[in-house]
C-alpha cells in the first residue's frame, strides 16, 4: 500500500481522501428507481474517479470572490491583517490575465516513482452555477518538497469563483511519475476478442441488469450492468 505523507502550514486545508457528498455536490440520496432524478453518484465510473483523489478544503473564515470585470481580475474578501510578517496576504494574486494563484504552502510527499497531479475538484463537473474554482492541472515529482502556489483559471467575464470555508476547492491524484507508453493499433486477434466481449455484454444486459434498470426523471435509461461486472471483478481479485 502506497503512502502519501502531508505537511502543511494551514490546518484548515485538512487533506483527506475525496468523498462523495450526498446530499451535496454529488447529488441527493435518491434511489435508482423509475422517475427518480439522476445524479453524479449514480455513475460508478465518475464515482470511482472522484474517490481516487485527495481533496483540499478552503481554510479561511473570510469568503473570497474572484471575478473578471472589463478584462480585469478582481479579488473581494475581508482577510484582515497578515497572519505573520512577510506572508503574502491575502494569499491570492493575478497570474497574467487568464489565471490567478493561491499561495497554498502544502507538502504532499509520495514514494519514488510517483508524482502528484493537481486538478479541479469533482464538484466542478456537477456545479451549474459556474462559481467553483478551476484548478489548473500540474504534475509535481516526488522530490519537490512543497506546493508553494496553485494556479487557477480565471472566471469568464462577468463570472465569479467563490471560495468558502469548509468547501473543497481542488483535488490531487497520485500518478506514475512517467507515463511511458506507445499508442498503437490493436492487433486483429485482440480487437476481435474485445469486440466479442462487447457484444456478449450488450446481449446479456437484460440478464445482468434485469432488476436494476430504471428510467430517470429526464427519461434517461440506466441499468446496473457495469456495477454488477465491477462487483464480480472485485470479488475475484
Amino acid at each position: 500500500m502506497r503512502q502519501v505523507k502531508y505537511r502543511l502550514n494551514e490546518p484548515g486545508l485538512r487533506p483527506r481522501r475525496t468523498r462523495l457528498e450526498i446530499p451535496g455536490w454529488a447529488g441527493n440520496p435518491e434511489p435508482r428507481v423509475d422517475g427518480a432524478q439522476e445524479y453524479a453518484w449514480h455513475c460508478i465510473p465518475f464515482s470511482e474517479a472522484a474517490k481516487a483523489g485527495i481533496e483540499l478544503f478552503y481554510p479561511y473564515a473570510a469568503e473570497l470572490r474572484v471575478s473578471t470585470r472589463e478584462g480585469q481580475l478582481v479579488f473581494e474578501g475581508d482577510f484582515g491583517p497578515p497572519l505573520e510578517p512577510g506572508l503574502q496576504w491575502p494569499p491570492f494574486r493575478s497570474f497574467g490575465d487568464a489565471y490567478y494563484t493561491y499561495q497554498i504552502l502544502l507538502d504532499l510527499k509520495v514514494e519514488e516513482g510517483w508524482a502528484i497531479r493537481t486538478e479541479p475538484h469533482p464538484r466542478f463537473y456537477t456545479d451549474r452555477s459556474g462559481t467553483v474554482p478551476i484548478a489548473v492541472p500540474a504534475l509535481l515529482r516526488h522530490w519537490w518538497p512543497m506546493m508553494y502556489f496553485m494556479v487557477f483559471k480565471a472566471p469568464d467575464e462577468g463570472r465569479t469563483h467563490v471560495f468558502r470555508q469548509g468547501e473543497p476547492f481542488m483535488q490531487v491524484t497520485v500518478v506514475p511519475v512517467d507515463a511511458e507508453f506507445d499508442l498503437v493499433p490493436m492487433p486483429e486477434d485482440e480487437a476481435a476478442e474485445r469486440e466479442l466481449q462487447s457484444r456478449r455484454i450488450y446481449a446479456s444486459r437484460q440478464t445482468l441488469a434485469a432488476d436494476s434498470q430504471w428510467t430517470s426523471a429526464t427519461n434517461t435509461v440506466f441499468d446496473g450492468t457495469y456495477r454488477r461486472i465491477l462487483g464480480a471483478a472485485k470479488s475475484q481479485s
